[in-house]
C-alpha cells in the first residue's frame, strides 16, 4: 500500500525547502540544505530565498502532467486520445497518478508555506528587516491560498492543516467542508494583501498578487452553493479589481501571440506565474517539463509527442463564430496557412500546412528559437497563474452579477479591453453571461485555467453548467487530420466520429437512396466527398446556407456505433475522486466533511 499522500508531502516538502532552480535572479541561490533553520534565518537574502520553491518545485508533480488534464482537457479546450484521455472523458479515479501527484503537489505547496509561517518569526535574527519577513509572510499566505483555491474546485472538500508539526503526528484528519476551504483562501488572500508591499522586487509579486486573487475567490465565493450571487461580496470584488488595474504596475502586452513566447516572460501582463529553473541548467522538479506534451516534431528539434492535442468542435465553433478573432486563434492552435516567422526561425519560419489544427500555448519552437535554452523537457516558459487580463473579466462578471445582461460602461470597457487587444471592435450591446464564458475560453484556451472557472459556475448555476457540459459542448469527439478545412471566410469546416470507434465513415451518407452508404460524409459546413468537395444534389449544394443543419450531439445518439464514448457529466463526476491511498488510511473520507475551527 501507497504511504499516505498527505503525509508524503510532509517529507516532500521539507525536501523541497532544500531545493532551489538554477535560472536568474531569484532561482540563482545556493542549496538551503547547507543550513539548519536555527542558523538559515539570517539575513533579507535569506529570508527572501524561503518562498523560492514555491514558485516552481513545489508544483513539479502538478505541472509534470495533471495541469494539461485537469484544466484544460476536462474544461473540453482541446482532445488527445494519448495523453490524459482519462480526464478529458471524466473517467480518473483513485488509482489515476496524475491525480495523486496533483494532490500531492498542492498539499507540498501548503506545507512549505505553513513552514515558513511557523518558523520565520520563530528563528529570524535582528538582522532580518520587517519588511523582508513580511515578504516572506505575504507570500506563504498567498500560495497556500492558492494551492486550496484549486484545490475546492477540483476536489471540493479537503483537509485543512496549518502546523505541519501536529499534522504529521496525526495525519488522519477530517475533511473540511467546501465552505470552510474558501473562507480559509479568502483570509490566506487577505493577509497576504496586509502582509506584502506595494512593489515586488527580484519578481517576487507585490500586494495585487493578492488583491487579484482575493477578488477571484470573492467572486466564486459570493454564489457557492447559494443559487443567487452576494451583492455587497460583489461589490468588493469590483472595488479589489480597479485597485488592480489603477496600480499602475500591469498593462495588457500588444500582442496576445508574445504572451506564449520565453523571450516575454515576466512581461507587464504577468500578476503571477511561475518562474522554473533555465533548462541547460536546472533539476527536474525546477523545470517547465511540459515541453514535449504540449509539441510535435515539426516545429521542435527536441523530443516530442503532444501532436495530437486538437481544438474541441466547440472551440472550432467559437473561432468560426468571429473569424477576426484571428490573433488569439493563432496564438492558441496552428491552422492551415498559418506562418510564424520564430518558430523554426533558423530555416526562415515555419508555415503549417496541415489541414487540421494543433495546439500552439507551450509550443516555443526550436533550441535555437529559445536561444539555445531548450530541452526535451525542460522549457524556458513561464507558466501563468494570474494576468491582467484575468481581473478585466473578473470586474466585467462581478458588474454583470445576478443580472441576465448588462450595459453598464465600465462592465463593457472591462470585456473590450481584450478584444481591443485582439485587434476586434469594441462591444456596445449589453453583455450576458454567455458572452463571459465565451470570451474567457478564447482568452485562456489551453493556459490550464478554464475548469476551475467551469466549477465556480456549477457551484452558482448547476443546471445551466450541467447543460453546458452536455448540451453545448463536444466533449471526445476525434477530428483526423485532413478532417478540417479552411475556408475563404476563415472559418473552418470540420467532420469527425465519436471516440472508441475508430470508424472514419460513421456518417457516411446514401446519395441515391440505394439503401447503401456512399463515400460521403456529414461536415459541419454541408456534405462533403472525400476530397472534402462539397455535395450537390438536382442543382442544390448541401450546405448550410441551402438549409442543411448538422449537430455533433444529435448525430452520434441517433446513430450510435458499437464503443463510441459519450461522456456525460453529472454532480458525481464533476468533482475528482480523492488518491485511493489516502482514502484507505483515512476514515475521514467516508464521513461527512466538517467545519474548519478557526483560530481567530
Amino acid at each position: 500500500m501507497k504511504t499516505n499522500n498527505i503525509f508524503r508531502t510532509f517529507i516532500m516538502g521539507a525536501t523541497a525547502l532544500a531545493v532551489v532552480g538554477c535560472s536568474e535572479d531569484f532561482l540563482e541561490r545556493p542549496p538551503l540544505h547547507q543550513y539548519t533553520a536555527e542558523t538559515y534565518y539570517a539575513s533579507d537574502a535569506a529570508v527572501e530565498q524561503l518562498t523560492d520553491p514555491l514558485y516552481n518545485a513545489a508544483w513539479a508533480y502538478y505541472n509534470n502532467n495533471a495541469i494539461l488534464g485537469m484544466g484544460s482537457l476536462r474544461a473540453n479546450d482541446a482532445w488527445n486520445p494519448y495523453n490524459n484521455a482519462e480526464f478529458a472523458l471524466f473517467q480518473t479515479t483513485g488509482l489515476t497518478s496524475d491525480v495523486s501527484d496533483a494532490w500531492s503537489s498542492m498539499y507540498e505547496v501548503v506545507t512549505i508555506s505553513n513552514s515558513i509561517l511557523n518558523n520565520l518569526e520563530k528563528y529570524c535574527t535582528a538582522d532580518v528587516s520587517e519588511a523582508a519577513k513580511n515578504q516572506a509572510l505575504g507570500e506563504a499566505h498567498l500560495m497556500r491560498g492558492i494551492a486550496f483555491f484549486m484545490m475546492v474546485r477540483v476536489w471540493g472538500e479537503v483537509i485543512i492543516y496549518e502546523n505541519n508539526d501536529e499534522a504529521a503526528r496525526n495525519p488522519i484528519l477530517p475533511l473540511n467542508t467546501e465552505e470552510s476551504v474558501l473562507e480559509f483562501v479568502i483570509r490566506d488572500f487577505e493577509k497576504a494583501a496586509e502582509l506584502m508591499p506595494l512593489k515586488g522586487a527580484n519578481h517576487h509579486p507585490s500586494l495585487y498578487a493578492a488583491k487579484a486573487y482575493l477578488a477571484k475567490a470573492l467572486l466564486a465565493q459570493s454564489g457557492w452553493n447559494k443559487g443567487t450571487r452576494d451583492q455587497q461580496t460583489l461589490n468588493r470584488v469590483v472595488e479589489l479589481c480597479d485597485e488592480v488595474i489603477n496600480s499602475g504596475q500591469y498593462q495588457l502586452l500588444d500582442s496576445y501571440e508574445n504572451l506564449f513566447r520565453p523571450q516575454y516572460n515576466d512581461n507587464e501582463e504577468t500578476i503571477l506565474a511561475l518562474r522554473w529553473a533555465d533548462p541547460l541548467v536546472g533539476s527536474w522538479g525546477t523545470v517547465n517539463a511540459l515541453v514535449p506534451t504540449l509539441s510535435f516534431s515539426d516545429v521542435t528539434d527536441v523530443g516530442a509527442w503532444g501532436g495530437n492535442l486538437q481544438p474541441s468542435p466547440d472551440m472550432i465553433d467559437y473561432y468560426n463564430q468571429e473569424p477576426a478573432d484571428s490573433f488569439r486563434l493563432r496564438g492558441t492552435f496552428f491552422t492551415q496557412g498559418r506562418y510564424y516567422s520564430y518558430i523554426r526561425s533558423e530555416d526562415g519560419g515555419y508555415t503549417y500546412r496541415k489541414k487540421w489544427m494543433q495546439n500552439k500555448k507551450g509550443v516555443v519552437g526550436t533550441t535555437a528559437d529559445c536561444d539555445g535554452h531548450l530541452k526535451q523537457q525542460a522549457s524556458p516558459l513561464n507558466t501563468y497563474f494570474m494576468r491582467l487580463a484575468d481581473v478585466y473579466l473578473i470586474k466585467a462578471e462581478a458588474l454583470l452579477g445576478n443580472q441576465e445582461s448588462t450595459a453598464d460602461p465600465e462592465a463593457l470597457a472591462a470585456f473590450n479591453a481584450l478584444r481591443l487587444r485582439a485587434k476586434l471592435p469594441a462591444r456596445t450591446a449589453p453583455i450576458t453571461f454567455e458572452d463571459i464564458i465565451r470570451e474567457r475560453r478564447i482568452e485562456f484556451c489551453m493556459e490550464y485555467t478554464n475548469w476551475y472557472d467551469f466549477v465556480t459556475w456549477y457551484r452558482w448555476k448547476p443546471q445551466y453548467m450541467l447543460n453546458f457540459f452536455n448540451n453545448v459542448q463536444h466533449r471526445a469527439f476525434m477530428i483526423n487530420e485532413n478532417d478540417i478545412i479552411r475556408k475563404e471566410d476563415n472559418t473552418f469546416a470540420y467532420t469527425g466520429f465519436p471516440t472508441g470507434t475508430w470508424y472514419n465513415s460513421v456518417w457516411d451518407y446514401d446519395v441515391d437512396g440505394d439503401g447503401t452508404n456512399d463515400e460521403v460524409r456529414y461536415w459541419s459546413d454541408g456534405l462533403r466527398d472525400p476530397n472534402g468537395k462539397l455535395l450537390v444534389i438536382d442543382g442544390v449544394p448541401q450546405d448550410v446556407e441551402h438549409g442543411y443543419k448538422y449537430n455533433i450531439d444529435s448525430l452520434i445518439r441517433a446513430k450510435i456505433p458499437e464503443g463510441a464514448v459519450i461522456v456525460t457529466l453529472n454532480e458525481g463526476n464533476i468533482f475528482m475522486p480523492y488518491p485511493e491511498s489516502d482514502v484507505l488510511q483515512n476514515p475521514y473520507f467516508k464521513q461527512p466533511a466538517v467545519a474548519y475551527e478557526f483560530k481567530d
